[in-house]
């Protein structure tokens, strides 16, 4: 292998996307040597619902990047569609949070905050694939990651071995996590796991106030199965149309996305005008394993974010605010590994994170275990379809947009949702294989 960098940065990230690239901004921010080899070059493609909720633009805000947001579609709230009812809800006022969110393609966003990292300090290796991790060590316990120096990469520009070189290593790689896998990370298969698909349209609505989700999702055959349909403007001529199941049961294993796509195009508004004729290309899709599904996240000198760590919330398969959080938080402990707190503030991460999301993650969970029954699920939705104020307080609870400071009823409601998951674990009405 040509070694042709001696360099050993503070801080290596594998992946520019939202967790890398947050985390690398917020390191570069604070003084710190820090340097993302990406794959790809910006901008580039990535399949995604394009929607940032208030989560999400708050921290993009906290990186000084709302203002780069101003092209980009601006929305106030949700049109939930289910069993022939709508209902038109505004984003909550929570202290803390934006009354708004946007819809923006991950193919501008993404090379928007990796642009910020870079102007903040951090050193940006586009084009540079990282195959393996440098000289692994072996973990210090069972619940520790590999120790790694840096990365194996090649360059588009000569495709030769090199190595770059990092006191500490953040995985950030995304949800297939490659190199996650090769320090040992794993999926846990009790948790449940997402299956996603998107294509963009030309529209007539492109400019919509509100995005779109129907959560009677059917197949082509008009049964209804765990999981929504969405319909993001952008605000450019197009709008973002795909669906989402939630593999969370065996009978949904088998399901082909690709004809429950097809399905929903057909079933969806016609006033949106979605049709193969208006399709801008082939829709594409992934798997988003949820619910703090992979671990372990922490090791000697090695910290996983974002959805390379499962970290997606298992309410509506939302991602990317979670990856700037994460990757924000773990800048703050790698700060303090630097100062010398070692791998012990490396673990005072994965506590945090069980502090911050433990609670409603599992909640989370048990919400998908209930709605993978279609009869539960149709009972459910078509229920709270009826009440506009319950909806508004379930679209703060799956928005993660409580304020437990200022309880009202979407926390009084979590709290109960909280006690009702604990309960059905105690009897073993938890996590299953997905």
């Amino acid at each position: 292998m040509a070694d042709r960098d001696d360099h050993v940065h503070d801080v290596l990230v594998v992946g520019g996307g939202p967790a890398g690239s947050s985390c690398a901004y917020w390191l570069a921010e604070a003084g710190w040597d820090v340097a993302v080899v990406e794959k790809k070059e910006f901008p580039r493609e990535k399949t995604c619902g394009d929607g940032l909720t208030p989560r999400a633009v708050r921290q993009l805000a906290d990186m000084g990047l709302e203002g780069a947001l101003a092209g980009a579609h601006r929305y106030h709230g949700l049109r939930s569609i289910a069993f022939g009812r709508t209902l038109e809800l505004e984003w909550p006022t929570v202290p803390g949070f934006p009354t708004y969110g946007y819809t923006i393609t991950r193919h501008d966003l993404d090379a928007l905050v990796c642009e910020r990292a870079a102007k903040a300090g951090a050193t940006i290796y586009q084009g540079t694939e990282a195959h393996e991790p440098l000289d692994p060590s072996a973990p210090e316990g069972p619940d520790a990651l590999a120790g790694c120096a840096g990365a194996v990469v090649t360059t588009k520009m000569d495709g030769a071995p090199s190595a770059r070189r990092g006191r500490y290593v953040v995985v950030a790689d995304g949800a297939n996590s490659r190199f996650g896998r090769a320090l040992g990370t794993s999926r846990d298969r009790n948790y449940p796991q997402g299956m996603a698909l998107r294509g963009y349209y030309r529209s007539e609505r492109h400019d919509d106030p509100l995005i779109e989700s129907h959560l009677d999702l059917r197949d082509a055959n008009g049964a209804v199965v765990p999981g929504y349909g969405w319909v993001f403007p952008l605000g450019d001529g197009r709008i973002n149309v795909g669906v989402g199941l939630l593999s969370t049961d065996h009978r949904w294993k088998g399901l082909n996305t690709a004809r429950l796509m097809d399905a929903f195009v057909a079933q969806a508004p016609r006033s949106w005008g979605i049709t193969p004729e208006s399709a801008c290309g082939p829709a594409t899709g992934g798997r988003l394993p949820m619910g703090m599904a992979v671990g372990p996240r922490t090791g000697a000198n090695t910290i996983v974010v974002g959805d390379a760590g499962g970290l997606i919330n298992p309410f509506n398969g939302e991602g990317i605010s979670y990856g700037y959080e994460t990757g924000r938080l773990a800048a703050a402990y790698l700060a303090e590994a630097l100062s010398g707190g070692g791998s012990e503030s490396l673990a005072a991460y994965e506590r945090h994170l069980e502090r911050a999301y433990g609670e409603y993650y599992r909640v989370g969970r048990a919400f998908v275990r209930l709605i993978s029954d279609p009869a539960r699920m149709r009972l459910c939705v078509a229920s709270g379809m009826r009440s506009r104020a319950f909806m508004a307080q379930l679209m703060r609870i799956m928005a993660n947009l409580m304020h437990p400071a200022t309880p009202g009823p979407a926390e009084v409601a979590f709290s109960g949702m909280l006690k009702a998951a604990d309960a059905l674990e105690r009897l073993g009405w938890g996590d299953r294989s997905a």
